[in-house]
């Protein structure tokens, strides 16, 4: 396993082991690993949302496919037991 090494000012550490004190992590390394985990995962996310975009850019939903779309999400609300 990687072993990173950073500083920190000493509000962040504060703020952090505050979370190891009320229990959202167990140390200071866990925070360190969730908030890395985290941020990877939202850049991946973007990353993926991006090429989302970019594809319905290149190849725009027709009109049939979103009459479609809208109407059966429309069939699914009005079948809902509200």
């Amino acid at each position: 396993m990687a072993q990173l090494v950073t500083r920190v000012d000493d509000q962040l550490a504060a703020a952090v082991d505050r979370l190891v004190d009320d229990g959202v992590v167990a140390s200071r390394s866990e925070a360190v690993r969730v908030g890395l985990e985290e941020l990877v995962d939202r850049h991946r996310r973007a990353q993926i949302g991006a090429r989302i975009v970019a594809g319905y850019r290149i190849r725009p939903q027709t009109e049939a496919e979103v009459t479609w779309a809208d109407a059966s999400s429309t069939r699914m609300i009005a079948d809902e037991p509200w």
